[in-house]
């Protein structure tokens, strides 16, 4: 367990980083006297970049043990944060977003593929869920938290973030013991790809964090009429039920691929997802129902992370930091289809009925899921086994 809790804290940062600047868009749109859409081209330029990025990374720097591989992407990050803390002017700021983006994408699947190396394989759920849970946690406390340093001044959170990652550096250097992953070549690593099952799988994890974003990226729109009239926090009370369920969704689905059919596990995570923000438009007029709801729904979208890594591990041990990489690559996409399609469906959907929509992408995961098991199954009696 040790070695993995700066893995953790380093994803914890990561997470931060990631979605904090979106609550902190107003103040860096006056700072640098531009409006509040071209701010928002710092999370855009992030989101790319990490999604471009992740996979090329993982590949290019597999062939280094795990230890100075995320040495250097901290590095990275801490400066890249730290430049946009001292940013001058947009342009600078957006540079930095991407430098900061670069050294971000390599962490996570650095990270994760550390915790698969150094975690025996009945425990490697557990392992995954624990790192992963930095991310998660983040949600819950890191954006309420960065918002709340932000208020005083948007410089400070991106310092703090800094902070975070310097923390995370010095405990990988103390606690992380160096790991070498097994020589392969690029072809070998890339082979998996030419499987079906991890294209779809890859293509089930983009859809359902498409799902889940085309709703959340919009929360404060769509539970006006809880909020409304009520106490100042309400929608951080939201928040934080929704981050509180994903952690808990996290851990849940650690354990539960350790030991269940970890297919059966996707399965009921998708259609629960696809549920759970299905019945949004049920939920979301009061704030006592919404506060619940929240809670729900946020297990639904903390577990795909860790079952669908699972998965991708389970299929080609070999190839897991490209494995690793496309799959936050697919993550981070999906939250830039769920903030697109959210803000087009606006236009023919009231903003409470965003779950249907979102709901349809969580639904399409599931089914291509029920679809690609079913035909390896009849393919290859060896894929029941591999995926299990």
């Amino acid at each position: 367990m040790k070695p993995l809790i700066p893995l953790a804290l380093a994803t914890f940062a990561v997470g931060t980083d990631a979605f904090v600047i979106a609550g902190l868009l107003p103040a860096i749109a006056s700072d640098f006297d531009v409006s509040i859409a071209a701010a928002g081209q710092l999370v855009t330029a992030f989101a790319l970049t990490f999604a471009i990025a992740a996979p090329v990374l993982g590949w290019l720097l597999s062939s280094l043990d795990r230890r100075t591989a995320l040495q250097v992407a901290l590095v990275v990050f801490i400066v890249g944060n730290a430049v946009t803390a001292l940013s001058p002017d947009y342009t600078v700021a957006l540079f930095s977003r991407v430098l900061t983006a670069v050294g971000a994408a390599t962490i996570t699947a650095t990270a994760s593929s550390a915790a698969v190396a150094v975690t025996p394989e009945e425990r490697r759920g557990r392992a995954m869920a624990f790192v992963i849970g930095g991310l998660t946690v983040s949600t819950a406390l890191g954006m309420p938290l960065g918002n709340m340093i932000g208020s005083v001044d948007w410089r400070l959170t991106l310092w703090a973030v800094a902070a975070l990652g310097v923390v995370a550096a010095i405990g990988t250097t103390v606690g992380l013991p160096k790991i070498t992953l097994p020589p392969t070549s690029l072809g070998a690593r890339l082979a998996p790809l030419r499987k079906p099952e991890m294209i779809v799988t890859l293509l089930a994890t983009l859809l359902v964090m498409g799902g889940h974003y085309t709703l959340y990226t919009y929360i404060a729109a769509v539970t006006e009429d809880a909020t409304a009239g009520a106490f100042a926090q309400a929608l951080t009370l939201i928040l934080l039920a929704w981050g509180i369920g994903a952690v808990i969704g996290n851990v849940l689905a650690g354990y539960l691929v350790d030991s269940l059919p970890t297919v059966r596990v996707a399965v009921a995570a998708l259609a629960a997802a696809t549920l759970l923000l299905g019945i949004s438009p049920l939920a979301v007029s009061n704030l006592a129902v919404v506060i619940i709801w929240a809670g729900i729904w946020g297990i639904t979208d903390g577990a795909p992370s860790v079952i669908q890594q699972y998965r991708l591990v389970s299929f080609a041990p070999a190839s897991a930091p490209v494995l690793f990489g496309l799959n936050s690559s697919a993550v981070f996409l999906g939250v830039a289809l769920g903030g697109g399609l959210g803000g087009i469906a606006q236009d023919w959907l009231p903003v409470t009925s965003l779950g249907l929509p979102a709901a349809f992408l969580a639904l399409v995961a599931t089914v291509l899921t029920v679809i690609q098991v079913n035909a390896s199954k009849k393919a290859s009696p060896e894929a029941v086994q591999v995926a299990r």
